[in-house]
């Protein structure tokens, strides 16, 4: 397939993040961008984050636990000191 050039502008911190990214994938910054593009054309991000919400909320409850029980924990220490 033939490849096309495109330009864009973005924020500096954003430009490194997806030089990370990319990094850590082991893409160019060009296969890189060009899965995400597909990635939301196809819908499969769209379904990935309404799969987290969902998840999210069915287990909301055991989260809250968690973090209440770390405040729990470092109100203790705070007052033993």
């Amino acid at each position: 397939m033939a490849k096309t050039q495109l330009g864009a502008r973005v924020d500096e911190d954003v430009a490194e993040l997806a030089k990370k990214r990319a990094a850590d994938l082991g893409l160019s910054i060009g296969d890189y961008l060009a899965r995400l593009v597909q990635d939301d054309a196809s819908g499969l991000r769209a379904r990935a984050v309404d799969a987290a919400a969902r998840f999210l909320a069915e287990h909301q409850a055991v989260f809250d636990e968690a973090e209440d029980a770390q405040h729990t924990v470092a109100a203790r220490g705070a007052h033993a000191a």
